[in-house]
C-alpha cells in the first residue's frame, strides 16, 4: 500500500517551472493548509534551493553530530529526499527548515559506504530502497508501514515528477498557473521523460476543482486516471 501522493507546481502557462516571477507566497499560504505527512523533494530541488552544488558542505556545530530529540506530537511533515548518489551534505542546514519536523533520505544499493556514514555521523535517518537507484515505489510502501504516511506532498522538479508518474504512483496533480509565457527549450517543464520512453503514452487526467486565486492565477486540481493502491484503497 502506498500513500497518496500529491504533485504540487507554480508553472507559467507554457508549463515551465522555470524562467517566470512566481508568486512564492501565495504557494506556501496555499500549501500550509494541507494535512500531509511527508513532503517528498528531488535532491537537485535541495541542492538549487540552498544554492550549493553537488558534494558541497557547510560549516556545523557540534550540535549536527548529536541526537536529536523528536516530538511525538509534532505535526510537521517528514522530509523525505532520494539521493542514491549522496550529493547532499548540507543536511544541517536542511533541518533548519521550519515547516519539517525532520528528514529521511532515501538511498540504494549503490549508494556509497562513505555517504551512510556521512548520514549516520548526523543521525540523518536513511532507506535503502532499490539497487542502482531508489525504487520509489518500494521507499512510498515503507514510508506508509514504518512512518505511517498517508498523504505525500511533491515538491519537485520534473523529473521526479515524470517518474511518479509513468511508474503510476501519483494521484492528484495541482497547478498554480501564471499568466506568463516563458518560450524557449532549455526552461524546465513539471513532466519530463526521455522521448524513447517506452510507456509514452498521454497520461489521462480528471479535472477535480478550478478557480481563479488573484493576480489572474488559476489553480488547478486534476485527478490521474490510473488505478493503484493508496493506503489500504483502491482509487480510480
Amino acid at each position: 500500500m502506498i500513500p497518496l501522493v500529491i504533485l504540487y507546481n507554480a508553472v507559467s502557462l507554457d508549463g515551465r517551472i522555470t524562467g517566470f516571477d512566481a508568486d512564492v507566497e501565495l504557494y506556501y499560504e496555499l500549501v500550509s493548509k494541507w494535512n500531509v505527512d511527508a513532503v517528498l523533494m528531488g535532491s537537485n530541488t535541495v541542492l538549487t534551493g540552498f544554492g550549493v552544488k553537488a558534494g558541497q558542505t557547510v560549516p556545523e556545530s557540534e550540535d549536527a553530530f548529536q541526537p536529536r530529540e523528536k516530538d511525538p506530537d509534532d505535526k510537521r511533515p517528514l522530509l523525505v529526499v532520494p539521493d542514491s548518489r549522496g550529493q547532499i551534505r548540507v543536511w544541517s542546514e536542511i533541518l533548519k527548515m521550519p515547516y519539517i519536523n525532520d528528514v529521511l533520505v532515501l538511498c540504494s544499493r549503490s549508494t556509497p559506504r562513505e555517504y551512510l556514514d556521512f548520514l549516520d555521523e548526523r543521525y540523518i535517518d536513511y532507506l535503502v530502497v532499490g539497487y542502482q537507484q531508489v525504487d520509489l515505489e518500494n521507499a512510498l510502501e515503507e514510508l506508509n508501514t514504518k512512518f505511517g504516511v498517508k498523504r505525500v506532498r511533491v515538491d519537485s522538479g520534473g523529473v521526479l515528477n515524470g517518474i511518479l508518474l509513468r511508474q503510476g504512483l501519483a494521484y492528484e496533480i495541482h497547478l498554480l498557473i501564471h499568466p506568463e509565457l516563458v518560450g524557449g527549450t532549455t526552461p524546465h517543464s513539471i513532466f519530463q521523460t526521455p522521448d524513447t520512453d517506452e510507456d509514452g503514452e498521454p497520461i489521462k487526467l480528471y479535472l477535480d476543482g478550478m478557480e481563479k486565486i488573484k493576480d489572474d492565477i488559476i489553480y488547478l486540481r486534476y485527478r490521474v486516471l490510473n488505478g493503484m493502491l493508496v493506503s489500504g484503497e483502491l482509487y480510480i
